[in-house]
């Protein structure tokens, strides 16, 4: 991770530079970045990586899932961003589809500190989401992408440097090719994405989309690894887009009004 948010970073910085966007200019915005990069990388991610040691996949997938309805609160009560009931109905079916779809791949004991690591991480995650959408960053989306990234990687050095090292590594070309894919792919692109639909639909809205990571990841699973797909798992997914449509539906409905 250290070195992912690191590559990461440099590449989002160098495109945004030559995109024109500037830097921030006051502290403020420079602090704004860092507690926005502690919270989307060092605690979301890194809590997670190490809780997935102990706790199962499909338990921290579930956890993970309930971001869209902490957003959904906080901002509720301290933006007045309210959803409406037809919203409140998306959310709940769509974190319902998630947990459906999960179920069956939870197995295993449940460890406290894994569980706790799971619950910061997506309470961090959700701060992060909200400063997105709320704070006045100073600079580009693609500049912010870049140095709360450098923040990550700056913050987790520490933990990676003093708890491990490179010697535990073995080079494989499929590590080097799925290590490239995180830096580029969810690491670049789909972090700009993901602050342009906070910025263009509102947090709780956007935080919907956040319920396809448990259907997109076992349809890739049956894809990619065999893994079986059934019946259960096509009515998570249809369930999970029912939720994210009625949310968005709500939204269109409020603007008409």
């Amino acid at each position: 991770l250290t070195v992912r948010f690191a590559l990461s970073g440099l590449i989002a910085i160098i495109i945004a530079k030559g995109l024109g966007q500037r830097w921030p200019t006051r502290p403020a915005q420079w602090g704004l970045l860092a507690v926005l990069g502690i919270c989307q990388n060092s605690l979301y991610l890194g809590l997670f990586f190490i809780a997935m040691t102990s706790v199962p996949a499909g338990l921290a997938s579930i956890i993970a899932s309930t971001m869209p309805l902490l957003v959904a609160a906080a901002g509720s009560l301290i933006w007045r961003e309210h959803l409406g009931w037809k919203g409140v109905l998306g959310l709940l079916l769509g974190f319902g589809g998630a947990v459906y779809i999960m179920q069956s791949r939870m197995g295993g004991d449940l460890d406290a500190l894994g569980l706790t690591l799971c619950l910061i991480g997506v309470s961090a995650l959700s701060i992060a989401t909200l400063i997105v959408r709320h704070a006045e960053l100073g600079c580009g989306l693609m500049m912010a992408v870049g140095l709360q990234m450098l923040v990550g990687s700056l913050t987790l050095a520490p933990f990676a440097f003093g708890f491990e090292s490179f010697g535990q590594v073995t080079p494989t070309l499929p590590l080097l090719v799925s290590f490239l894919y995180l830096t580029l792919v969810p690491g670049v692109l789909a972090t700009l994405l993901w602050f342009m639909l906070i910025r263009r639909i509102g947090a709780p809205r956007a935080s919907a989309y956040h319920f396809l990571n448990p259907a997109f990841g076992v349809a890739i699973a049956w894809l990619v690894l065999a893994e079986p797909f059934g019946l259960a798992d096509l009515v998570g997914v249809m369930v999970v887009a029912v939720g994210i449509l009625i949310v968005q539906l709500s939204a269109m409905g409020a603007q008409h009004r």
